[in-house]
């Protein structure tokens, strides 16, 4: 069986070391790497390794024609392409970053979703509570860090881990 032809589970990454030209495989999700091929799934680390099972975010949404549902309490349509909406959201993550504006003041009065009367928090949420790429950010995300820009079928977002 060549190289090319392996199909590999899903989770799972082939890659070349540095250090001796051999062939390993990094887990995806744990970024663990072994050097036998693997033959079931790669699954995301159990016990306190995955991290919390629990996190709180704030989010700061700009949903934009293409989202799942182009409406907020804000506007009842919204027409904003997804480029535009990148583009105000990049603007919020640049006002964030430099201290010109905090995080639940921008989320208090541009955010799209219902949170923003909460300054965009979310509250605590565990995993398979969100949209995937959703999750997946937050949970990466460290206390008190700002995530880049998040698409989702909802729009697109900053978050922040709260707890």
């Amino acid at each position: 069986m060549s190289d090319e032809s392996e199909s590999l589970p899903a989770g799972w990454e082939k890659r070349t070391s540095r250090s001796t030209g051999q062939s390993y495989y990094l887990n995806q999700h744990t970024k663990e790497s072994q050097w036998d091929v693997p033959t079931e799934p790669a699954k995301p680390s159990s016990g306190n390794k995955s991290g919390p099972e629990k996190v709180q975010c704030s989010h700061l949404l700009v949903k934009h024609a293409g989202s799942r549902r182009p409406s907020s309490w804000k506007s009842e349509e919204i027409t904003r392409s997804k480029e535009e909406a990148i583009k105000m959201l990049q603007g919020f993550r640049d006002q964030i970053t430099s201290g010109k504006a905090s995080f639940a003041e921008l989320a208090s009065t541009e955010s799209d979703c219902s949170s923003a009367k909460r300054g965009g928090d979310l509250g605590l949420f565990g995993r398979n509570a969100m949209q995937k790429p959703f999750e997946e950010a937050s949970f990466a995300l460290k206390v008190g860090e700002l995530s880049g820009i998040v698409d989702t079928d909802s729009g697109v977002h900053i978050i922040m881990r709260t707890a």
